[in-house]
């Protein structure tokens, strides 16, 4: 069997974003019995010229869900300004990508490659093919947001570990 773009995409954004799930609920289990706010977790950041918590988890879903999408519709553009999310709100945008993620079936997802993708920021656009797309922009920059929510997590004091972070493995049956 060849490897596919869905198994170089759509099947790691999954287990990723299990693991990003995973460390956020255990976060929130800690924060509630060291009482520590999680609301004021969602704004913290590792340095001052970094996002904090909440625009990372935003990151995580748009790399993933906002990137499949791009996929399909030939364009990409940085996320529209959202609201302020808790961090109940964070815990729900990455269950219902993870979600809208795993609904989606191979064979749609591999007829993607080829296509013509535009990332649109302000006046410049940038040309990819959906694969080149996906694996050098999109899939990159999902798991360096996904790395710094994680490290905010446990900068906070979460008893977090490598194997929160990586989610489900797909392991041979």
């Amino acid at each position: 069997m060849a490897f596919s773009l869905y198994d170089a995409s759509v099947a790691n954004y999954v287990q990723m974003l299990g693991g990003v799930s995973q460390f956020l609920d255990k976060g929130l289990k800690y924060f509630q019995e060291n009482g520590i706010d999680p609301e004021s977790v969602v704004e913290t950041r590792i340095a001052d010229d970094m996002w904090p918590l909440h625009n990372q988890i935003v990151a995580v879903a748009h790399h993933s869900r906002g990137a499949m999408a791009a996929a399909k519709s030939g364009e990409f553009k940085p996320p529209a300004s959202d609201p302020a999310l808790n961090y109940a709100g964070l815990q729900a945008l990455v269950k219902s990508a993870h979600d809208e993620l795993a609904a989606l079936k191979p064979e749609d997802v591999n007829a993607l490659e080829g296509r013509d993708v535009i990332f649109k920021l302000g006046d410049r656009a940038m040309p990819f093919t959906a694969e080149g797309f996906l694996m050098t922009f999109s899939l990159p920059n999902f798991y360096f947001h996904a790395t710094t929510a994680y490290d905010i997590i446990r900068l906070k004091g979460a008893p977090v570990g490598k194997r929160d972070f990586m989610g489900r493995m797909r392991m041979k049956t």
